[in-house]
């Protein structure tokens, strides 16, 4: 059984692998590269990630009607998401750079939308014949999975860089390939053909607890949606360019990795919407000393990043795993409910991308040109104290009677 954890386990790595490029590296690595302006990253960001999030429900419903063919959707996506990766890191951009990032992203995460919507809606299936908490058991082996295929992700360009391989983001997308082989190798035997009946948007919402979950969701990924898109620039140009941002990548993901078998534990005893308030206000708390640093505040950047991160990891664990459980009691295929819970986690980066960037650029953020303090300090305010007042609304949500069933 352990084993077949594990195959779950390696599998969210992977997917977590391509989902740092997808929301962290690509951004950058185009302004980088290319000349395109912080205003037209930012627009672009914001149409993609719109198209992205507004497919997630039809994929969804489609897959859901395609019950029988997951397997052979697995195999072909899994080769779509690894060309993709290299198209957009290991080939230069063909005519125009900015059309390319569009071409290459959009099947880069089509690819990986379908990918983790099967993925979560077979752990439904899975976590029922592991029996009694079996949604919190198998959410702390697939989000540990995940969490260290994201340090993977977040050191192996400095690694590279530091091997002398100059071209790191195209060893990158090659190493990415040789996991996308083995993770769908893996899984072959794992795609179960559901004979529960379809869900639909109807069903979806009219049941308060599933509507309260996505609510709570969707408040609870803004925060980190906004940090996502303004990390590297926060890293670089307000802390100092010293250490690598892969490192403090790195220790935020640990902690959270080694959070979850901590959290995973606690569900087991205290109800999820204890554990969940109180890992929201602490983050709060942590990550507000993030206005307080200085450049080359280093060491208590990485104490922000390794607190910051082992409170994630509850909520990494614990709501994938009621929103699992509330849709087998219901009894329905979880195609579409994972396609809208996806939803719900992609509209926040939109959302970040279409507000935090352009105000950079409004206030005279450069990559290229030294920085004003003035915007450095807005780049400071939108890094670190948005996203504590976003939490914030989160806590206040779901400690109201209005969620009480969780």
């Amino acid at each position: 059984m352990k084993f077949g954890l594990i195959k779950y386990s390696f599998f969210s790595g992977m997917l977590a692998f391509a989902g740092l490029p997808i929301y962290l590296h690509a951004p950058k690595y185009f302004l980088d590269n290319y000349e395109i302006s912080l205003t037209v990253i930012g627009f672009t960001l914001l149409g993609l990630r719109c198209f992205d999030f507004i497919q997630d429900p039809l994929i969804g419903w489609v897959l859901d009607i395609m019950k029988l063919w997951h397997r052979l959707l697995v195999s072909i996506m899994g080769a779509i998401i690894a060309f993709s990766m290299i198209f957009l890191f290991a080939v230069p951009a063909i005519g125009n750079p900015l059309i390319w990032f569009i071409f290459c992203m959009v099947f880069l995460f089509s690819s990986f939308s379908v990918l983790s919507i099967l993925f979560y809606s077979q752990g439904v299936h899975k976590a029922k014949i592991l029996g009694k908490k079996g949604h919190i058991r198998l959410a702390v082996w697939r989000e540990t999975g995940g969490l260290v295929g994201v340090c993977l992700a977040a050191i192996l360009p400095t690694l590279f860089t530091g091997f002398g391989l100059l071209e790191n983001m195209t060893w990158f997308s090659i190493f990415f390939t040789l996991i996308v082989l083995i993770s769908v190798i893996l899984m072959t035997k794992e795609w179960h053909i559901s004979s529960l009946p379809n869900s639909n948007l109807k069903v979806i919402f009219q049941d308060q607890i599933l509507r309260r979950l996505l609510i709570i969701a969707l408040l609870n990924a803004a925060p980190l949606a906004v940090t996502t898109t303004l990390f590297l620039f926060f890293v670089e140009y307000c802390l100092g360019t010293d250490f690598s941002a892969g490192i403090f990548l790195v220790i935020f993901f640990v902690s959270a990795a080694l959070s979850v078998p901590v959290w995973g534990k606690l569900g087991k005893y205290f109800a999820a919407k204890n554990i969940l308030v109180f890992a929201m206000i602490s983050s709060i708390f942590i990550f507000a000393y993030v206005l307080t640093l200085n450049s080359g505040e280093y060491l208590a950047f990485a104490i922000i990043c390794s607190l910051s991160g082992f409170t994630l990891g509850a909520d990494m664990t614990i709501l994938p795993a009621v929103f699992s459980r509330r849709i087998a009691y219901l009894g329905i295929n979880a195609g579409q409910a994972f396609g809208i819970w996806s939803f719900c986690a992609k509209f926040t980066l939109a959302f970040a991308a279409a507000f935090v960037l352009p105000v950079l650029d409004w206030v005279g953020f450069s990559t290229i040109e030294t920085n004003s303090a003035k915007a450095l300090w807005t780049l400071t305010i939108l890094y670190a104290g948005l996203p504590c007042v976003l939490k914030l609304g989160a806590v206040i949500m779901l400690s109201s009677n209005y969620l009480k069933e969780i």
